[in-house]
């Protein structure tokens, strides 16, 4: 829980305006000339970004409310539980398992302001037998022998699952109009735009992704985003009835297209050389050289076994295995190499360089960041041999 500076529980604050925006909202809603006739409302919920990492992509849910059926409840599919078997190695093997869960709509808003996220809610207009199917195929989904899948983060997620929901219900409208056409952002790009306030977490993605977050893909595939599914419901994939902001987040929204932030770590590698050069006044400088060259080197273990040993697609053909290459363990271990170490990192440096500028997989962030300290590595076991 945050607290502001008058020591109030700033959560406080928020459930009140939850409860406010909520009881409005029960109010004005019977009143509306588009009340469906049949007494059920089907809506497509969306959550904005927060702040804490995994909370940056945004989230959704269906929420249904049918006075018959005693239903008022958001069913979503983005739970999972730490207590999991074996959840590391699943989380690493990218073999992690969520399940879907539905709850009272009251409780999960109040969740969501309390994090200070935008809710959008838009109902849809479906027709009975659309809804009926809906409702099926959700209270189905929750089942205890249903709830579990394996999750992926472009391709199976709480977004994706949602999406699915809604392109069942309308026979697969949703897919056939919006699978054929192309989207003018990659999944690269929407993980950039999306992270780019998070400077480690930024760079730690684009140090991880491979070539296949690069290729083109379709607005189906692009509704993998929360955001981007209710643009696509709201742009006339599913027509609406209602389009309303429930709650607006006073955190700062994401970019609409990656910026460009290369410079950013540029600089921030010539800062970590500045400091090192301090720090030779103490320490050895061949022995940071061999220490960073030893680093390198099982980062580049690290994006081998992502790309061959695990079930994560988009860590496949990464060409950052370049600047992160496996063979500097030689100059961290071997004293004799130091003097390989200039002529192999500068062959490689311009390789990775090339590829930066050149169409396929965007390497900039990753090679501004780490490019200058290959170099001022090699450059020092060159001269100590």
């Amino acid at each position: 829980m945050s607290w502001n500076k008058s020591s109030v529980p700033a959560s406080s604050g928020r459930i009140l305006a939850a409860i406010l925006a909520l009881l409005l909202f029960s109010l004005e809603a019977p009143a509306l000339e588009t009340d469906p006739p049949d007494g059920t409302e089907i809506w497509l919920v969306t959550y904005g970004p927060g702040e804490i990492y995994w909370q940056r992509f945004g989230h959704n849910a269906i929420w249904v409310r049918d006075a018959r059926l005693g239903l008022d409840h958001t069913f979503n599919f983005g739970f999972f539980d730490f207590k999991q078997e074996n959840f590391l190695l699943r989380f690493l093997m990218g073999r992690m398992l969520y399940f879907s869960a539905a709850q009272e709509s009251s409780a999960e808003f109040a969740q969501y302001i309390d994090e200070n996220r935008d809710i959008r809610a838009q109902r849809l207009d479906l027709t009975p037998a659309q809804k009926e199917k809906l409702i099926h195929y959700l209270l189905t989904e929750i089942r205890p022998e249903n709830r579990d899948y394996l999750y992926d983060y472009y391709r199976n997620n709480c977004s994706t699952r949602v999406r699915d929901a809604l392109d069942i219900a309308l026979d697969g409208e949703l897919s056939e109009s919006s699978d054929a056409i192309a989207a003018p952002m990659t999944w690269r790009d929407h993980t950039r735009r999306l992270t780019v306030g998070d400077f480690w977490l930024y760079l730690g993605l684009e140090s991880g992704l491979g070539l296949y977050a690069d290729r083109p893909v379709s607005l189906w595939d692009e509704m993998f985003i929360p955001g981007m599914l209710a643009e696509a419901v709201g742009d006339g994939g599913i027509r609406l009835a209602e389009d309303r902001i429930l709650f607006k987040s006073s955190l700062e929204a994401p970019p609409l297209h990656p910026p460009m932030v290369w410079p950013r770590y540029l600089l921030a590698s010539l800062a970590v050389l500045a400091l090192a050069w301090l720090a030779c006044r103490w320490l050895s400088a061949t022995v940071l050289a061999r220490t960073w060259f030893t680093i390198s080197g099982l980062a580049g273990l690290l994006i081998l076994f992502l790309w061959f040993g695990t079930d994560h697609l988009v860590a496949g053909l990464n060409m950052n295995i370049l600047v992160f290459n496996p063979v500097w363990l030689v100059f961290g271990f071997w004293k004799k190499a130091g003097r390989l170490a200039l002529p192999m990192v500068g062959i490689v440096s311009a390789v990775s360089f090339a590829i930066a500028l050149l169409p396929g997989q965007y390497t900039a962030d990753v090679v501004a960041a780490f490019l200058p300290l290959q170099l001022a590595a090699a450059w020092q076991l060159n001269k100590a041999v």
